[in-house]
C-alpha cells in the first residue's frame, strides 16, 4: 500500500474515563476477566463505548476457556479440548485487537488531543 501511513493514533477521543461494571449476564469467570482487564484499558484511554461489545466477547471467550479447563481436569474429553482451543484462539485474537497483549500494546504510538508536537518532528 502506497502513501503516507499515520504515525499516531488519537487515544483520547471518546475514551471512557470510568470503568463500567461488568454486564450482569456474563458468567462468573467472564466477570472476573472483565474486572481484571478493564482498568488498564481505561488508564491507557483506548477503550470507547463502542469497544465494550468486543470486551464482552473477549471476556466470554476467556471465561469459557477457564470453565472448560475446570471440566477437563475432572474428565478428559476430546470435544472439550477442541472447544477450549477455539475459545482460546478467539480470546487471543480479540485481546490483540483490544491491546491486551504485549505485542499489541507496543504497536501504536498514542498521543493526547492537546499534543502540539507535529508527527513529522518525531525522530525515529
Amino acid at each position: 500500500m502506497k502513501g503516507r501511513k499515520p504515525s499516531t493514533i488519537n487515544s483520547t477521543a471518546g475514551a471512557l474515563v470510568k470503568a463500567p461494571a461488568p454486564p450482569a449476564w456474563l458468567s462468573p469467570e467472564a466477570k472476573k476477566e472483565w474486572k481484571r482487564c478493564i482498568r488498564p484499558l481505561i488508564e491507557r484511554r483506548i477503550l470507547t463505548q463502542s469497544d465494550l461489545g468486543q470486551l464482552e466477547n473477549y471476556c466470554i471467550a476467556q471465561g469459557r476457556a477457564r470453565e472448560i479447563e475446570r471440566m477437563l481436569q475432572i474428565d478428559f474429553d476430546l470435544a472439550l479440548c477442541r472447544a477450549q482451543d477455539k475459545a482460546l484462539a478467539t480470546a487471543r485474537q480479540i485481546a490483540a485487537e483490544l491491546g491486551l497483549t504485549p505485542v499489541s500494546r507496543s504497536r501504536p504510538v498514542l498521543v493526547d488531543d492537546d499534543d502540539s508536537e507535529d508527527a513529522s518532528d518525531l525522530a525515529l
